[in-house]
């Protein structure tokens, strides 16, 4: 029995085991032998599209940005999978509103997974000409509702347009400016953004607070905040508003980097008109200007930029000139003094003597040193051509100082109470602004007569 029972297991049909055999090889010749198969899918080929995606659940967006890599294939299978119900729940994530999620910073998760999507629609399309990339990128974001510019009722806590901005961000890292001229006229077309400014710019300041708030929210959340580099802010800043006359230019750059309520985000047009500002509402404009007038920003002249800082000290009206003055010492010494040095030059001493006075009111306010002020006016001084047009301005300085103390004199003993005190802090403020504005002059001679000694 033990012989016959070997014996039967001995004789099991070779047969079978043969066919088995070569099967088994040719399947797996099939798996290593077909390279267009393996420089393509790979092993991917095996799964069902299904599963495939079902995979990608376990992936982080960033890692799917890298996968995409690997292969035409599997990046033409990622664009499937992003465009189908289960990719679009999982990538365009809308939590803008609820920005306090437990364990993150505020706001920092969604914002880094929509540069990590940046990333991964950059690579997917990476063939595709710009064109086809921005068609496919905005039939992919187009459900979005958040990322237009009129779309969120509650724009002002939302970070949709945050999102949108470093979305685009990363996905025109390194595009040529002509490419980048491209994304602007297609966000341009999407948003109907030209035809809103000229809307806001061509109406009555604040008449239209909404719009203004929405232009300025999409502006910086969408084209500017994200950029690392200055030159890059530049373009997208000159790409707002080189289309305009400079007029419109400058209450353009008034909406999107002027004061606002704290109160409902809304531009506040008469804050330098009625008093005296602070360095927080014109660090935005200073910053501005200062960026257009880098060498970076070669669309705009020198004399471009003057013009532009002497229209936007007329918006909506005359500005007060310590607000002037407190923003031309916030743009920087080349700005500030270019914008003076183009008053001696055009004949306005007067005005410049005034600007004079003013810079060194805010010195004193603000407590700068003192002396810059000094040496900002012996620069001017040399723009002038002839011995007697400086001998007249520095004149003119002497008496701007003392027609400003007679009138803030006057407003001391007219004033009430409350106007009282105020003006008689501005002429405190004005009478040691000139006693130091003098002494440094008084050290700058005594210095100059040590050295020729």
């Amino acid at each position: 029995m033990t012989s016959t029972a070997r014996t039967s297991y001995t004789l099991v049909p070779n047969q079978k085991y043969r066919r088995s055999n070569r099967h088994s090889r040719q399947h797996c010749d099939i798996m290593v032998t077909d390279p267009q198969s393996l420089s393509t899918l790979g092993y991917f080929k095996t799964l069902p599209l299904e599963i495939f995606q079902m995979l990608l659940s376990y992936l982080s967006v960033k890692d799917i940005s890298m996968l995409c890599m690997v292969s035409k294939t599997i990046s033409n299978r990622l664009i499937t999978y992003i465009s189908t119900p289960s990719g679009n729940r999982r990538l365009l994530l809308q939590d803008f509103h609820n920005i306090e999620l437990p364990g993150k910073r505020e706001g920092s998760y969604i914002l880094e997974h929509y540069k990590s999507l940046g990333l991964l629609l950059k690579r997917c399309t990476l063939l595709l000409p710009t064109k086809d990339r921005l068609k496919y990128i905005h039939k992919i974001l187009s459900e979005v509702s958040c990322f237009k510019l009129n779309g969120c009722p509650s724009p002002l806590h939302c970070l949709g347009l945050q999102c949108y901005g470093v979305f685009l961000q990363i996905l025109t890292a390194g595009w040529d400016e002509l490419e980048c001229h491209r994304v602007f006229n297609f966000l341009c077309e999407l948003s109907n953004l030209p035809r809103k400014v000229q809307t806001v710019v061509s109406s009555k300041p604040g008449s239209a607070r909404k719009l203004e708030l929405r232009i300025r929210l999409f502006c910086r959340s969408v084209l500017l905040n994200h950029w690392i580099h200055r030159s890059d802010s530049a373009f997208w800043l000159t790409r707002i508003l080189k289309p305009w006359p400079m007029v419109n230019q400058a209450r353009l750059l008034y909406i999107i980097f002027g004061p606002v309520s704290s109160l409902d985000g809304h531009v506040v047009w008469q804050k330098m008109i009625e008093g005296p500002t602070d360095e927080t509402s014109l660090k935005g404009l200073a910053d501005a200007i200062k960026l257009l007038y880098d060498t970076e920003a070669t669309e705009w002249t020198a004399d471009d930029v003057i013009s532009l800082v002497d229209e936007l000290s007329v918006v909506p009206r005359e500005w007060l000139m310590e607000n002037n003055a407190r923003l031309l010492i916030l743009s920087g010494n080349n700005i500030c003094f270019t914008f003076m040095a183009s008053k001696a030059v055009n004949g306005r001493a007067f005005e410049l003597a005034r600007l004079v006075v003013f810079l060194a009111l805010v010195c004193e306010k603000d407590l700068y040193c003192m002396d810059w002020a000094v040496k900002m006016m012996q620069k001017v001084c040399k723009v002038f051509s002839t011995p007697g047009e400086r001998n007249n301005f520095l004149q003119s300085v002497e008496n701007a100082f003392a027609h400003m103390i007679m009138d803030m004199l006057q407003a001391v003993l007219s004033g009430d109470r409350d106007e009282e005190d105020i003006s008689f802090l501005n002429l405190f403020h004005l009478i040691n602004a000139q006693a130091n504005f003098h002494k440094e002059i008084l050290y700058l001679t005594m210095r100059s007569n040590s050295n020729t000694v």
